[in-house]
């Protein structure tokens, strides 16, 4: 399968949690001018397919029935992306030790209510998971498991460890520090870390010669 290259950036990297991933699906997303990955219904299915959220016959399931029905398929679309910036806005909030608004979680609950009545436990090695067999199959059910990733985090996560990529170019990639001092500041050291740390590298050579 061939995805714009928008969203193929994205399948890159992973921030540790599923609704962490989903929030990093806006490039750029502290920046003047974010960049959408998220152009259609099919990319949505392309990223829950990745990173497991549906199966490879769920995912043609998916897109096919999108086809079908492209007006639904747009609605869900705008649906995801507005609990994505939902998440983005709580998770960026409470990476920088601050309170999510209202609004942000009020978009989270009216996910989680679609989802709930889907969810049942299923065992799982020697313990016990969530799934969601028997739901009938439908556009929006990509956002159930995200939904309830979400609220896993928020309740049982330690959200200390919930970060922020402190690029200076607006990168606003989240992610789940699991160094053990704390001491995550990228989203990826090959990549942001290297790119600030040239940054700043001129910045002072040039106050040197200024």
């Amino acid at each position: 399968m061939a995805w714009n290259s928008d969203l193929e950036t994205h399948l890159e990297l992973t921030s540790g949690w599923l609704c962490l991933d989903f929030a990093n699906t806006m490039d750029m997303h502290a920046a003047e001018e974010p960049q959408e990955t998220l152009h259609d219904y099919k990319d949505l299915v392309a990223w829950a397919e990745t990173r497991g959220v549906l199966s490879p016959g769920e995912a043609e399931g998916l897109r096919k029935q999108g086809k079908r029905e492209p007006g639904q398929a747009e609605h869900v679309l705008q649906e995801s992306i507005g609990l994505r910036e939902a998440l983005y806005q709580i998770f960026s909030a409470v990476a920088a030790g601050g309170s999510a608004q209202p609004q942000n979680l009020e978009q989270l609950n009216k996910a989680l209510k679609h989802a709930s009545p889907n969810m049942s436990l299923v065992p799982k090695d020697r313990g016990f998971t969530w799934a969601w067999e028997g739901a009938q199959p439908s556009l929006g059910s990509i956002l159930w498991p995200i939904s309830q990733s979400a609220a896993e985090l928020l309740t049982l996560g330690d959200l200390t460890r919930i970060g922020e990529c402190a690029a200076e170019d607006g990168c606003g990639w989240l992610f789940f520090d699991t160094t053990k001092n704390h001491s995550r500041r990228w989203c990826d050291m090959r990549d942001c870390g290297n790119r600030d740390k040239v940054r700043r590298y001129y910045k002072r050579q040039t106050a040197k010669l200024s």
